[in-house]
């Protein structure tokens, strides 16, 4: 079975690229398609895991790494993928628009992986990203949201990476799915018992994962607070922070798992559509706080493996810590909790639910 990969773009290597870095372990794909590929090369090896692979890529590419400033473009561009008439199978992962690719001959089957809610720029989280300029871009996004609607409803089998977006994605598009949870490196986040008097906070620091709340509920306490990360956020952030708030800018895996499995706890105060990183500290032994709202009422368990709190509010933290100081955590129950989210859970999910697609597809119709 010839299977091709097709993605949003080739960006930062993040969350979703570790997905995609599986995907491409299990079904070793020949071609990926993207919008544009503006990707480091040894962050591209890891998604190839080091194979020659040929990606094709759209007309953004000249744009360069400026490709974001043309999102009302995306829709467009990814009709304008041309897909090898030899590839039976199209997997795409969705986090924008890779949903929305044409097959290039009638007896091919479409599977996309949503990681995440699709196109947040127009959707849930568009009051964030165009701020006080959201009424005069507000046709446009009317048009996209339409256009993105259609576009939803090209593939054949959608899986989402959670419940939370299994909904989203019935609210939105009125389309049923599948739910496959992603697969996170738990090898890599041993362990650890023996914690540190320090919270830690970790991700991409933009606008929509509200770290900006994190900094200030630190800045009205005496705890410390590692923040990891980096993002067009960041030197807000800063500016912003007192002495008890550390930041270290962009770290390796090693590093995050160094800070992460001495932490007291994990802070998590936006709404993630899945939230690997609250896992990896899991599987370190780390117990969660977090908002309750999004993936992570999928990946932590109240009063077990973390605390949750109902207000995204730096007020509501704040009361959160001090309840979570009040009790006593298990490292290990926290760890084994964790190991359900596994690699190799995944692998075996995927596989088998895409040869089910397939054999339904084009054995049985």
């Amino acid at each position: 079975m010839k299977r091709v990969l097709v993605v949003d773009w080739l960006d930062k290597f993040g969350g979703a690229e570790r997905v995609i870095a599986k995907l491409e372990k299990v079904f070793g794909f020949g071609s990926i398609y993207a919008l544009t590929n503006v990707m480091k090369s040894n962050d591209l090896n890891k998604i190839t895991n080091g194979k020659k692979i040929r990606i094709e890529t759209t007309f953004l590419q000249v744009f360069g790494i400026f490709f974001r400033a043309f999102f009302f473009t995306f829709h467009y561009f990814i009709t304008k993928i041309k897909i090898e008439k030899t590839a039976q199978t199209i997997i795409s992962s969705s986090h924008a628009v890779a949903k929305g690719v044409s097959k290039s001959q009638d007896k091919q089957l479409h599977i996309s992986y949503f990681q995440a809610r699709n196109f947040k720029y127009i959707w849930d989280d568009a009051p964030l990203y165009f701020g006080k300029f959201l009424f005069l871009v507000k046709p446009l996004i009317n048009h996209l949201q339409k256009v993105d609607f259609k576009q939803a409803q090209k593939p054949d089998y959608i899986i989402s990476n959670s419940k939370f977006v299994q909904q989203w994605v019935k609210e939105k598009y009125k389309r049923n799915s599948v739910v496959i949870y992603p697969p996170v490196a738990l090898n890599d986040f041993p362990l650890e018992c023996d914690k540190d008097d320090y919270y830690v906070a970790v991700g991409r620091i933009v606008a929509y994962k509200r770290f900006d709340l994190i900094v200030k509920a630190f800045k009205n306490s005496d705890k410390k607070l590692i923040v990891l990360g980096d993002g067009a956020e960041l030197e807000n952030l800063k500016s912003m922070a007192s002495s008890n708030i550390q930041f270290t800018g962009f770290v390796d895996s090693s590093t995050v798992q160094k800070y992460i499995s001495k932490a007291k706890a994990f802070i998590h105060i936006g709404v993630e559509d899945f939230g690997i990183a609250p896992i990896e500290a899991q599987s370190c032994g780390t117990p969660v706080i977090a908002f309750k709202a999004g993936g992570i009422l999928e990946t932590v368990l109240d009063g077990k493996t973390g605390l949750f709190f109902d207000e995204q509010t730096e007020e509501a933290l704040l009361a959160a810590i001090e309840s979570f100081e009040m009790k006593q955590w298990d490292p290990i129950q926290i760890h084994e909790h964790a190991q359900l989210f596994s690699e190799d859970r995944f692998a075996d999910e995927i596989n088998d639910y895409v040869s089910k697609c397939e054999n339904e597809f084009f054995f049985q119709t």
